[in-house]
This record gives C-alpha cells, structure tokens and sequence, in this order.
C-alpha cells in the first residue's frame, strides 16, 4: 500500500506543493532573520556612536565592547573589532547631512532625486550584511547609496553582482542617455524606459580592433550573450538578431531585437560603429513603426528604440529626436580595443615577455 501511494501522481503532486511551501517558508525565515540581525546592527550602531559623543574613551571602547559581546555570546559572529568599526561607519554613512559634496555631472541627477530618509534602516534591512558593507565602503554618496540598495533588493542581486554593478558605475550611467521617452511615452512608462537606459553601456569585456564594423561587434555581444544581457539590465528577453522584416518589396534586418517584460514592449537595438549621424535616427523610427505595424499585441505597449553608436554629438542627437513620434534612445558604447595589426605584429609575444621575465630574473 505505501509502494501504491509514493508511485501516485496524486501523492507525488501533493508532496511537491507541501516542498514547496517549507521552503517558502524557510526563505522567510532567513529573510526574518537577516530583517532582525540589520536591525539589531543599526540599534547598536547608534548607541556606539551616542555613547562615543558622550564620553572620551574614543575607539577604546568598540575594543572593550568587542571583547565583552564575544565573551558573553562565543557563538555569534558579527562581534569581532573590526565588524564593530564597521557597523559604526556603516550608521555613520546614512547620517551624513542630506547635503552632500557630489561631482558637478551628478548635482542635478541628484536633485532630481529625493530621499525617505527614514525609510533607509528599512531598506537596508532587506538585504544581507555583505552587500550593505560593499555599498557603504564603495558609495561616496548617501544619494548614490540608496540607488544601489533599491536595485539590490529590486533586482536581488548576489554580492558579486553588487560589486560588479558598482564597479561599471551604474549609478553614474542610469538615466543619462538621451531620449525623446518624456514627449513619446505616456507616465509611469516614460520614467521606467529612462531607467533601463544607461550612457555609456560597457562592453569591455568585448576585445576589438579600432577598425570594428557593426558585424563584428553584433557577433561579439551575441556571443556572450550573458554579460550582454547584464549589462542592458533586468527585463530584457533577447528575440534574435538580424531580425528579417519584409516591407513593400523591400527585406530590412534589424540589428537585434528584444521584448521588455516590465515595459511590456518590443525593443529594437541598434548598433552602429561611427558617431551618430542624423540618419540613423530616421530609420530606426522606421524599424518601429514596422514593428507595431507587424508584431505588436494589442497587449503590447509602443515598440522603443535603443541606438548605440560610438560618440553621439548632444545637440546632434536632440534636433534629429525632435518631433519624432516613437521613443528612441541613444548612448554610447565603449569596448576594449586591440592594438592595430601592423603594431602587433612589432609586439613580443607572450612566449617572447615571459622568457624576457625567467631570463631578468636569473641575475
């Protein structure tokens, strides 16, 4: 009989919902749990740091609290002298004045921003102890603090990704682009489509040749596909590349085409390995009007645009999107380029440089 109930399909679908749900409910748990130690950290934070204005005893006494936690609980980490300083900058870090020093390309990005200021040992609660420590020893500002702790919670983010994220300068890149989204895109679809673009995007984990065509780097961002996707950010649903449309008698290839599940959009991409050049704006407005012509649901909002190209000239850009009806976008990329053929060639070889180290490093 028990044999008759574990073949079940019955039983084995019940027993699969029953897994299921203990393991919700134990990531709830850790969440809980992760909820209270933050908080427990930002409680004590405060009081090392009200205690300290009060008295004089200065670091002497995150060395004796140290040594008194770890004493009276052995089997809790977190205590160490070390994490004590750290807990102490980190509440440090989030009580600095609203107004702070930032570069002179982010103060308007900045003020543009605001800030629940009591709603910060909430956020910070939400994610673990290590990504809150990268974010406070790698931000300069509060402002760009809060950005990171938004995306980590939103995007779930694992610490190396945090690292990563923080390292491209994504703060600094998010929203910079210039678009027509404002005039195009009805709200809250316009400030979202902002958000997704970033000025510049980094491909540098792509290595090319100063004399790159459009193939050439399509093949390389097709190719590595997975840092490609992480760089355009979460949402993007890559569809294909040389995406064939058939207008009239004509065949057009789209770059690459993707579909954007929270703006619920398709999404044309456009690469282009020169300056931005008037042009190029006036047919990828052609691509999208294809597009929701061809592809677009009823369900789907309006197709948007994204040009990359190497250096796009501001005024340029503005007057070309001027009166254009769809949403473009347009920023710049920036990849790792190689040193030209007829300069390699002159270049020792790897072999060559390491037998030049073993051969120094005999006298």
């Amino acid at each position: 009989m028990n044999l008759e109930i574990a073949n079940s399909k019955e039983y084995r679908d019940w027993l699969q919902e029953i897994k299921t749900q203990l393991k919700l409910s134990q990531t709830k748990a850790a969440l809980q749990v992760n909820q209270a130690l933050i908080q427990f950290y930002w409680e004590l934070g405060n009081k090392i740091l009200e205690k300290q204005e009060k008295s004089n005893w200065g670091d002497l006494l995150i060395k004796q609290l140290s040594s008194d936690l770890m004493r009276e609980f052995p089997n809790m980490k977190g205590f160490s002298r070390s994490n004590l300083f750290y807990i102490r900058k980190w509440v440090a870090f989030y009580q600095q004045s609203e107004i702070v020093q930032r570069p002179v390309g982010l103060l308007q990005k900045a003020e543009n921003q605001s800030i629940d200021w009591e709603i910060i040992p909430q956020l910070v609660g939400l994610i673990p102890w290590g990504q809150n420590l990268e974010i406070i020893t790698k931000c300069k500002t509060v402002i760009e603090a809060v950005f990171y702790l938004k995306a980590t919670i939103k995007h779930n983010w694992s610490r190396p990704v945090l690292v990563t994220q923080i390292k491209s300068k994504l703060y600094e890149r998010t929203g910079t682009a210039i678009n027509n989204f404002a005039d195009t895109l009805p709200l809250p679809q316009s400030d979202l489509a902002n958000e997704i673009l970033k000025n510049p995007y980094n491909f540098e984990f792509l290595s090319l040749s100063n004399e790159v065509r459009e193939k050439k780097l399509e093949d390389g961002l097709v190719g590595e596909i997975q840092k490609f996707l992480l760089e355009l950010g979460q949402g993007f649903a890559f569809i294909g590349r040389q995406y064939h449309l058939k207008v009239g008698q004509s065949d057009f290839y789209l770059d690459l085409l993707f579909y954007h599940v929270k703006l619920k959009a398709y999404c044309v991409v456009e690469l282009k390995s020169v300056p931005f050049q008037p042009e190029f704006a006036g047919k990828l407005n052609f691509y999208l009007n294809a597009i929701d012509a061809r592809l677009k649901d009823t369900s789907d909002n309006q197709t948007i645009g994204i040009l990359l190209c190497t250096i796009p000239d501001s005024a340029v850009v503005e007057y070309s999107l001027k009166n254009i009806g769809n949403p473009l976008g347009v920023a710049q990329y920036k990849v790792t380029y190689l040193a030209p053929d007829s300069l390699r060639d002159q270049l020792p070889s790897a072999e060559d440089f390491a037998a030049k180290l073993t051969h120094n490093s005999n006298f």
